[in-house]
């Protein structure tokens, strides 16, 4: 059973996003992005080691 809590402290927001865009820094948004992924990622497998232990 999949969790719909969601933790958008780990999220870039949409207005991060654009001031990144509009400054031309690539590299931290990427960075920031990858982290983001990488916590979905986790959330993923914490989510699916609760659904395969019973």
């Amino acid at each position: 059973m999949m969790s719909n809590e969601t933790n958008s402290t780990n999220q870039p927001s949409e207005q991060s996003i654009a001031l990144f865009l509009q400054t031309g820094d690539a590299d931290k948004l990427t960075d920031i992005l990858v982290e983001a992924l990488y916590e979905a990622f986790r959330t993923l497998e914490d989510e699916i080691r609760l659904d395969t232990v019973h």
